[in-house]
């Protein structure tokens, strides 16, 4: 790789955001060169206190999940509720080109930090905002999380089971990222333009409308009331049966997606040793397979369960069909594809234990890839940071007597 600079050295982010969206879009920002100082209150970000969630050891000697959404940021810990944490928080928000948080609206304009009082201050500011539901409408205060928000209200929870089954608990974080990485691509675009004019903006994502957009194909295909698309719904019963997992001889687990049916189901009929069906009017094409899905279910189901997960994949390769093994996150761990994207990478904790992160998904071909170090202590450089404010050692020190800021805590 070259070692051409980052593409966001140079740029001032000031994160005031706690958990994983705000704090994803941020971290993502300092991979890209940014200098993203995270203030957090004398009782800290909660995602340092998750550790019994995550069934990982507490505290800081070896917090993965505080690194993996806060990697590459400076940590700064001001009591912002008294006058000198508030008024080091404004010098920090004046010198920046960037803020973003999550503090629900009342809040921000409670403490004077809403876009609206901002941009009056720093007209130049962009304005990064992580709302639940979205600025308007009757669910606008209430508080969001991706379990909630997104996954369940946006319509992810209600469809992605089984018709005779129940929901699954949810994947902390999933709808979290994707948040954080829409707010970044707004976030960047509004830069370029505060660069370009001198205006800044407010870029505002929420959990809510995140999820919508992520449904987006089958909020319009339901519309249209076919059985197949009225979730949640048996397997058995999706239109296209060349999109559903299936299970193998020694109990794993494939998913198979073919959405051009007709160009793609005689070849995977011929590949899995039944061309006798190939080109059977019951299956094709598939408007005639809508009045048999259920034997269709059953034909391909049986014929899985006679190959290995080995023997099945080796087949479906073969036959270059899109597929991939329904893979466990120990799995995903060890997988050689991961370590060859430069998905994963090793970091070593205070606790001298090496643990695997996961790097933000986005790469450059002339950008070399920042190192990966632990998420920062609870006001670790908030001594640092003041200095840099023009605070001297005294000021400092009163400061932190004072309780309006908070040096550096170990925490575990």
């Amino acid at each position: 790789m070259s070692n051409r600079k980052r593409p966001l050295e140079g740029v001032k982010v000031v994160e005031l955001s706690t958990f994983i969206a705000g704090p994803c879009c941020a971290r993502y920002l300092a991979d890209l060169g940014a200098d993203v100082i995270k203030v957090e209150s004398p009782n800290g970000d909660p995602l340092r206190f998750t550790a019994v969630n995550e069934g990982r050891p507490y505290g800081d000697g070896e917090d993965t999940s505080f690194t993996l959404e806060n990697a590459g940021k400076r940590c700064v810990t001001l009591n912002t509720k008294t006058a000198g944490g508030r008024e080091a928080l404004e010098k920090l928000i004046a010198d920046c080109d960037i803020f973003i948080t999550n503090i629900r609206p009342n809040g921000l304009k409670r403490s004077g930090l809403d876009y609206e009082t901002l941009k009056e201050k720093y007209p130049k500011l962009v304005y990064g905002f992580v709302s639940g539901y979205g600025e308007k409408g009757p669910a606008k205060d209430l508080p969001g999380f991706d379990f909630t928000a997104f996954f369940a209200r946006g319509g992810v929870m209600g469809t992605m089971y089984d018709v005779d089954a129940m929901p699954l608990t949810p994947v902390a974080g999933f709808g979290d990222h994707q948040v954080g990485l829409y707010l970044a691509s707004g976030i960047l675009a509004a830069l370029y333009r505060a660069r370009e004019t001198g205006i800044g903006d407010q870029v505002t994502v929420s959990l809510y409308h995140a999820a919508i957009w992520d449904t987006g194909l089958y909020l319009q295909c339901s519309q249209y009331g076919d059985p197949s698309t009225q979730y949640p719904i048996s397997q058995k019963k999706i239109a296209n049966q060349l999109q559903i997992p299936h299970k193998t001889k020694d109990n794993k687990w494939i998913m198979i997606a073919m959405p051009r049916y007709d160009v793609q189901y005689p070849v995977f009929m011929k590949a899995i040793g039944r061309a006798d069906l190939a080109e059977d009017g019951r299956f094709f094409p598939q408007t005639a397979a809508q009045d048999h899905l259920e034997e269709l279910y059953g034909l391909i189901t049986e014929e899985f369960l006679k190959f290995t997960l080995e023997e099945m994949c080796d087949i479906l390769t073969k036959a270059d069909l899109p597929y991939s093994v329904c893979q466990t996150w120990d799995q995903v761990l060890a997988d050689e594809q991961a370590w060859a994207c430069s998905a994963l990478e090793k970091v070593t904790f205070p606790n001298g234990k090496e643990r695997t992160m996961v790097r933000t998904p986005v790469l450059f071909a002339d950008t070399e890839l920042p190192e990966y170090k632990r998420g920062g202590f609870l006001g670790e450089d908030t001594e640092s940071v003041l200095a840099q404010l023009g605070y001297s050692s005294e000021q400092i020190k009163a400061m932190i007597e004072a309780g309006e800021a908070t040096g550096c805590k170990r925490i575990g």
